[in-house]
């Protein structure tokens, strides 16, 4: 867990961060987070999802939900350290004191806050006035700047077509779990090649039966499929980014056989990797 620093003449935190890296550290904290991204793009693991971000996404993720993110840097011919600019919002669920969330009229934003610890991903109409409404908030002060919070949140909770980032309610993780950030980095570093079960037990410090056991409760999905996310996404990123064929994407991104690559690529995005490059290329996001 870490420590959410908030100014202490109010009672929730917003801030304009510009920051190399984003969160790049496995954290989970009992703040609410909402965060707009206004530049930059990488990959974020929130619960059990492992998803892309870009500029323009708006996020909510729920108390205590384990979570990082991994930033990207443009390929612009010179390396340039990534950086992140977003807007960042930390509340309590119960800031406003503890009856306030049992009033009737709040029923909505409640339960919006309960559904949070899924990860909701804002869309439309309603990820617009969102941004509005936080662009406002950043310059507001005194009472101004909890009517705009509790226009955000009631915003999203009448919301009807949001976009949950897992299925089920996400497990917390607890202090003594950092061993799953060395084995989250170690496999980001190392998902384009062949890795044992030996190999990333030995990263969380124990054994491979101990691991398996120890992973799956901790993410609720199987090292595996951890894997076979990883790599199924950064062979999105290329797909979209860089003149490779597909043959090449299959190597680079860690597949043994272009079969096996067809298949996980297809159950994770419901394309093939011919249709989702095809995609791209017809609204001419390739040069």
């Amino acid at each position: 867990m870490i420590r959410v620093f908030t100014d202490p003449t109010s009672s929730f935190s917003i801030r304009k961060n510009i920051v190399p890296d984003m969160y790049n550290q496995l954290h989970y904290h009992p703040e609410i987070e909402i965060v707009c991204i206004e530049e930059g793009s990488g990959t974020h693991f929130i619960g059990e999802s492992i998803s892309r971000y870009k500029a323009g996404d708006i996020i909510m993720i729920g108390s205590n939900v384990p979570h990082f993110w991994k930033c990207e840097s443009n390929d612009d011919g010179a390396y340039q350290k990534p950086v992140t600019k977003a807007t960042v919002v930390h509340f309590q669920r119960d800031f406003w004191g503890n009856a306030f969330l049992d009033l009737q009229e709040n029923a909505y934003i409640k339960m919006l806050l309960e559904k949070s610890r899924q990860g909701i991903v804002l869309q439309g109409t309603t990820r617009d006035k969102v941004a509005s409404l936080l662009t406002r908030m950043l310059n507001a002060t005194g009472g101004d700047k909890i009517i705009l919070l509790l226009n955000v949140l009631n915003t999203i909770a009448v919301c009807d077509k949001l976009q949950f980032l897992s299925s089920t309610d996400t497990n917390n993780i607890t202090d003594e779990d950092d061993r799953i950030d060395n084995v989250v980095k170690y496999s980001m570093m190392h998902f384009n090649r062949r890795i044992d079960l030996e190999e990333i037990a030995a990263v969380a410090y124990i054994s491979p039966n101990s691991f398996c056991r120890f992973f799956k409760s901790r993410t609720n999905k199987t090292f595996s499929q951890f894997l076979i996310e990883l790599r199924v996404h950064h062979a999105c990123k290329l797909l979209k980014e860089i003149k490779l064929n597909t043959k090449q994407v299959c190597c680079e991104s860690g597949f043994n056989n272009f079969a096996n690559f067809h298949k996980c690529f297809k159950q994770i995005t419901g394309k093939s990797p011919i249709e989702y490059q095809k995609e791209f290329k017809s609204v001419g996001l390739f040069g």
